[in-house]
């Protein structure tokens, strides 16, 4: 005999729920700093594949909540993740201000920022993806939908990377401003500029 199914905890759902609504709220901003400043996509064919596993990421851990056997209860460490990637994601778009877009296209007349974030990575708006893609599943114990999700947004993010990089380093003031910064993680005893270059 089946025991009762569990329901999806209303906190769980409220979270996903705000999740999503922030990705779209970003579609927007993207959209309008797209048509501002024009430019290049990287890796435009991968770009629905991306937002498929975004779709995905508010989904799924949902439908493997919704099969768990306990009570599932919010795991706070995870939640901590979730927020400092919330924030680190915030911080890097207004950083970036119009420059900044959701499909990765460059700017036909870039102009590098050094400030926020990017005085210390070159690219912390990803970095928060990443850590969004483990967290918001692992703070309802998803395991699945966490491991599942972060390996396949690991392999978009591979080919995004490559190819956004390889348009930002035609750029003679991108490389000036960025080869000496790491891509993910800070050189902590190095100090950050001071000067900050026009958006």
């Amino acid at each position: 005999m089946r025991g009762p199914r569990r329901r999806i905890p209303l906190w769980f759902v409220a979270v996903t729920v705000a999740v999503g609504a922030a990705r779209l709220r970003e579609l927007r901003t993207s959209a309008r700093h797209e048509a501002e400043q024009g430019g290049v996509r990287a890796a435009p064919r991968s770009y629905p594949i991306m937002v498929a596993a975004h779709a995905a990421l508010l989904v799924l851990p949902l439908l493997e909540v919704s099969t768990a056997k306990v009570s599932v209860r919010p795991h706070w460490r995870w939640t901590g993740v979730l927020v400092g990637a919330t924030l680190l994601r915030v911080w890097s778009i207004r950083s970036l201000g119009s420059s900044w877009n959701a499909r990765g296209r460059v700017p036909t007349h870039l102009h590098p920022v050094r400030s926020g974030p990017y005085a210390y990575i070159r690219h912390p708006n990803y970095l928060a993806v990443i850590a969004e893609f483990a967290s918001l599943p692992m703070i309802a114990g998803a395991y699945r939908a966490a491991l599942g999700l972060s390996l396949v947004n690991a392999l978009l993010l591979i080919h995004r990377i490559r190819e956004e990089e390889r348009l930002l380093f035609q750029s003679g003031a991108y490389r000036r401003a960025f080869r000496d910064v790491p891509r993910f993680i800070p050189r902590w005893g190095r100090r950050p500029p001071r000067q900050v270059h026009q958006l």
